[in-house]
């Protein structure tokens, strides 16, 4: 039987891609919903896990976008009901000011690039993240940052700039402050979107990405797969007091 779950894509801009071939090549069946044009489901019955990908827009830009405020409470829910979530860059931040984090403008600016970032402590006994290598690669590409996490969240990977890269909330929901997603052609469309000098030009060439993806696919798609064991039942959440429910915040 395949493992139901619901992909929220906030942005064209940000499709699933590799994230969603691995996840499908894992057992999973992926339903997309475009909140922007498909409304924000109003429950999570027959749905077994939760992602969320990135976006242009901010994490409170509700004025804008008036379906993020449905987002994050649908992101809340999902916790609330100990449905295994993960959220990607905006995905990521939505799930933190959705569990009680606060989200801003990077105080350092943006960040953008193929960098690494550094697990803490507390990967070694998650399920998700204690295979991963100690300096993972990853793609940067936001202006935002994830400055608290939200109250009884674990800490699972950081980097120089920005603290705040992957976390853990509840039972299992599970934040990235970067992306894992992409193909060396969508970061390219990225880096023309993006103001001057904000990727690193000698980053962009096309042997680099290739490489960078490559060794994003061998770290990131086991994790993946991963989720989805998690999502279906055949690997445990990770052990603890992760229970801080966020029903006072479903209004928000």
């Amino acid at each position: 039987m395949t493992t139901q779950l619901l992909l929220l894509q906030p942005s064209d801009v940000d499709p699933a891609e590799r994230l969603g071939e691995w996840l499908v090549d894992a057992g999973a069946d992926l339903t997309v919903c475009r909140p922007a044009t498909d409304g924000v489901p109003d429950n999570l019955d027959g749905v077994e896990g939760v992602v969320c990908m990135g976006g242009e827009m901010g994490a409170h830009d509700d004025a804008d976008h008036p379906w993020l405020a449905g987002l994050r409470r649908l992101l809340a829910v999902a916790v609330a009901q100990r449905l295994p979530v993960l959220g990607v860059c905006l995905g990521g931040q939505l799930l933190a000011a959705a569990t009680g984090g606060a989200v801003r403008r990077a105080v350092d600016g943006p960040e953008a690039g193929t960098l690494l970032v550094a697990k803490r402590d507390a990967a070694a006994y998650d399920p998700l993240f204690a295979l991963l290598p100690m300096t993972p690669d990853v793609i940067q590409f936001h202006h935002d940052e994830i400055h608290r996490l939200p109250p009884g969240a674990t800490l699972l990977a950081s980097s120089p700039r920005h603290a705040n890269q992957a976390f853990r909330v509840g039972a299992a929901g599970y934040g990235l402050q970067f992306h894992i997603e992409t193909s060396p052609a969508t970061v390219l469309s990225w880096a023309r979107r993006a103001a001057a000098d904000v990727f690193p030009v000698r980053q962009l060439d096309p042997d680099h990405l290739q490489q960078v993806h490559a060794d994003i696919a061998q770290t990131w798609q086991p994790l993946a797969a991963r989720f989805v064991a998690l999502a279906a039942g055949e690997l445990a959440p990770a052990a603890g007091p992760a229970d801080r429910l966020v029903l006072p915040l479903l209004g928000h």
